[in-house]
């Protein structure tokens, strides 16, 4: 995707060959800069931090966080230690440990004095996959809303998401705004309804941020706004990212989500989550049971950062002093809400066998249902 005309991917190599660059979401949308990831230390802050966030950019940022903590020691005994200090960043994402799996598989392939170009070249591969990944998510979701668009020819197909599931949040194009970045770009007439989402408000500042960048028509809405604009019939569809998919089609995605489907169910809105097959934990079969929620600072909710009229970007209190505050990051939603699964090898309902119709191969053996 594009800022200012400039083609940017959230993470890259630097010139240097070595060290790792990011965009620091931190400072969006007021403010765009970017860090440099020198050390393992670097790149488990910026995760945990949130300077990136969304599964597939965690997981990315933590391939290239191992690549660096191995250009100072190549041997077994770090390359564990600094992946179970990376797993520890944020519980939630399984994309987290899916690629730090995949980096110490190649790694552990080869001998001491090849494994830093070895693990280069695996978390290169990891990104460009998620780009392509994330592509055919979009083409597949691009169907969903040209058939939307066709069912009401001249008008407007409004769509709703929460939270950020765009190329900030991976490598590149995104997930849930893959399909709407491509319909845009196709010439379908479409408008987003964004989520402030608090209490971080990534929907505000970031997906905002970069509907705004590419030019897609898009109006910030309250979190709890969702539900009245879809009984005044103001909505076509919903759609999301997930951090975790369970084997049954049970979503975790930032906290509110569950609360749109719940909406989205009650006024016959079609609800989709795009994911790629990274997000899929093909080990757990009841989201709300079993998925970890993680449990963020509560200074996220009584405290806002924003931009003053003078221009200075200041954080307040906007809480009663003394107060308690609760922050879980995530909430499921079951897949008895999600009308269907976009992936980028198609779309299939919510639920076991429709994420076996896609990966056939994830079957056992020994399965006969």
């Amino acid at each position: 995707m594009k800022i200012d005309g400039v083609h940017y991917r959230t993470i890259w190599v630097a010139d240097d060959g070595l060290s790792v660059e990011i965009i620091d979401q931190t400072k969006l949308p007021h403010e765009f800069a970017t860090v440099s990831l020198q050390s393992a230390d670097d790149a488990a802050r910026a995760i945990r931090d949130m300077l990136v966030r969304g599964a597939p950019l965690i997981g990315a940022t933590a391939a290239y966080g191992l690549c660096v903590a191995l250009r100072e020691d190549a041997s077994d005994e770090n390359l564990d230690r600094t992946y179970d200090m990376l797993l520890a960043t944020r519980p939630t994402a399984v994309n987290l440990k899916w690629s730090l799996d995949a980096m110490r598989d190649a790694v552990r392939k080869v001998g001491h004095n090849a494994r830093v170009e070895a693990a280069y070249a695996e978390a290169a591969r990891l990104c460009d996959e998620d780009v392509e990944t994330c592509r055919r998510i979009g083409e597949n979701g691009l169907r969903i809303v040209r058939g939307l668009a066709e069912a009401k020819p001249g008008q407007t197909v409004n769509i709703l998401t929460h939270c950020n599931a765009g190329w900030l949040a991976c490598v590149d194009w995104g997930t849930a705004l893959a399909p709407i970045y491509m319909a845009h770009d196709a010439g379908l007439p479409v408008h987003v309804w964004v989520d402030e989402t608090r209490p971080r408000n990534q929907g505000a500042s970031l997906t905002a941020f970069e509907l705004g960048r590419h030019g897609v028509p898009h109006t910030i809405v309250p979190d709890n706004a969702g539900g009245h604009l879809m009984q005044h019939g103001k909505i076509d569809m919903c759609i999301v990212g997930t951090d975790r998919t369970t084997s049954t089609g049970d979503i975790a995605n930032k906290i509110g989500t569950y609360l749109k489907a719940l909406a989205a169910e009650a006024n016959n809105v079609p609800f989709y989550v795009a994911l790629p097959h990274t997000t899929i934990d093909w080990t757990m079969k009841d989201g709300v049971r079993e998925i970890e929620i993680e449990e963020r600072s509560p200074r996220e909710v009584t405290h806002m950062t924003g931009r003053t009229e003078k221009g200075e970007v200041v954080t307040v209190e906007i809480s009663a002093p003394g107060s308690a505050a609760a922050n879980y990051g995530f909430d499921v939603t079951p897949a008895r809400y999600v009308t269907g699964l976009i992936t980028e090898r198609g779309v299939c309902p919510a639920s076991r066998e429709g994420l076996l119709s896609l990966y056939p191969e994830k079957k056992p053996e020994n399965d006969n249902g």
